[in-house]
């Protein structure tokens, strides 16, 4: 069933300031244009969706690194996670950022992964444009954002800042045109972003009156404000899109009920707001549901995200591992340490593992999914942590690009490929013309 005019794909339910977009419904695709028919020359044909994961640290190499390359993967621990998507995963081993090679060691790492050109040092931050934002000009041009930076921890620990650089390099892997961005860590202030309407504070139940004031709190859920534009949407739909916009409604008021609960571990001056703060495992899964839910919303087509700040004191104690994580990455070659620290990056890899596997359930047109359409890079910019050493650095590559991208492989590059050879061939594969990027020597194979 075809409704009788064709809804655009930006289609919004909106209602008292609270706005939530919607995810590819048949109902979007011009008649006579279904999924199977010539989908990629219509206006709605699947568009890119990228992210850049990052994590701090670098990764334990021989549990990491594939020991064969070429087709056919063979995943060490570490990797072990997205067994299940092994068709969509390409490792590249390798790449070396020399631009991150800088006397304050941990400074300007993150911010340099996507650049590969060092920060000028001047009173005001002038560091060059980084690979998301570029993308982000061309993929967000129709997207209500054309990028979002998140996070999981507002600063790393003592010398995650340095007096030449200061601490703007340090909390981002995104460089606009001037400036770093900023990362967002709150999920609450991510989600009223997204759907334009506050998540209650905790301690204050959500739908109940304030205390002595006579004015109600705001609703339970933003859905209950677009209840009524969602209930005739729903009504002109055929029986797929029902279905399809019931599950993900559902999805928005799980998320929004999760983010509700959540309580910071810290609040911004420092003092704890409640005796039971969100766990770090819970945040970061968090996190990535919100990055899953802003591409299902089709609020914006890239992301970056940087599961644990760089110089990270986080306890890994849910997994066994009571150390501060960047104190064990300078495991000094002990075998212990080393398998410790392999138990942590094998984790957040798992974490990482549940976003990927969220992309696959979540249909984005064409018959395929959001993940068939997305390019993923998971990495880090520093290989031996122990060393901090920027050469050997950890790069995995997901989804299908949307057609453009190999899976199952491992690429192993001459050592000490500059790092932005891969971003050549990823502005290429986002529809970007690039023949050269920083200190580029050649686009990588994809």
């Amino acid at each position: 069933m075809l409704i009788s005019k064709m809804l655009p794909r930006r289609t919004l339910l909106k209602a008292l300031g609270a706005t939530v977009g919607l995810p590819l419904l048949d109902a979007m695709i011009p008649a006579g244009r279904g999924p199977s028919r010539a989908f990629g020359r219509t206006a709605i044909a699947p568009r890119l969706a990228v992210s850049f994961i990052y994590f701090p640290h670098g990764a334990v190499g021989d549990q990491w690194i594939p020991s064969a390359a070429g087709a056919g993967l063979e995943l060490p621990p570490i990797l072990a996670p997205l067994a299940p998507f092994r068709d969509q995963l390409t490792v590249i081993s390798g790449l070396e950022n020399k631009a991150a090679a800088a006397p304050p060691v941990h400074a300007i790492t993150p911010a340099t992964w996507l650049s590969c050109a060092t920060p000028q040092v001047a009173p005001q931050p002038r560091a060059s444009q980084t690979v998301d934002q570029i993308m982000a000009r061309k993929l967000g041009q129709d997207t209500p954002f054309a990028s979002i930076q998140v996070a999981t921890e507002v600063s790393g620990g003592e010398g995650s800042a340095d007096r030449i650089y200061g601490s703007g390099y340090v909390k981002t892997i995104s460089v606009g045109p001037s400036a770093p961005l900023p990362m967002e860590h709150d999920p609450r202030k991510l989600f009223q972003r997204l759907f334009g309407w506050p998540i209650g504070l905790p301690g204050r139940p959500m739908g109940q009156d304030h205390d002595g004031g006579g004015q109600s709190a705001p609703p339970r859920s933003v859905l209950d404000l677009i209840r009524a534009d969602a209930a005739a949407l729903h009504r002109k739909l055929g029986p797929r899109d029902r279905a399809v916009l019931a599950d993900y409604l559902a999805n928005v008021r799980e998320v929004e009920r999760r983010v509700h609960a959540f309580v910071p571990a810290e609040a911004p001056g420092g003092a704890r707001e409640s005796s039971s703060p969100t766990r770090f495992d819970e945040h970061m899964q968090l996190m990535f549901d919100l990055i899953a839910l802003a591409y299902q919303a089709n609020a914006t087509r890239v992301t970056s995200f940087m599961m644990a700040a760089e110089v990270s004191d986080q306890q890994y104690d849910f997994i066994g591992v009571p150390d501060s994580f960047h104190a064990l990455s300078h495991h000094g070659n002990s075998p212990a340490k080393l398998a410790r620290l392999a138990r942590i990056q094998a984790y957040n890899t798992s974490v990482f593992a549940k976003f990927v596997g969220k992309l696959a359930t979540l249909p984005d047109g064409d018959g395929g999914s959001l993940l068939d359409h997305s390019l993923i890079v998971y990495g880090s910019n520093m290989g031996n942590s122990n060393l901090h050493g920027h050469s050997q650095l950890p790069v995995a590559l997901l989804g299908g690009g949307c057609g453009r991208l190999r899976g199952n492989r491992h690429v192993r590059c001459p050592e000490h490929t500059p790092l932005a050879n891969l971003h050549v061939a990823l502005l290429n594969a986002a529809g970007i013309p690039t023949t050269a990027f920083a200190d580029s020597t050649g686009e990588l194979s994809l």
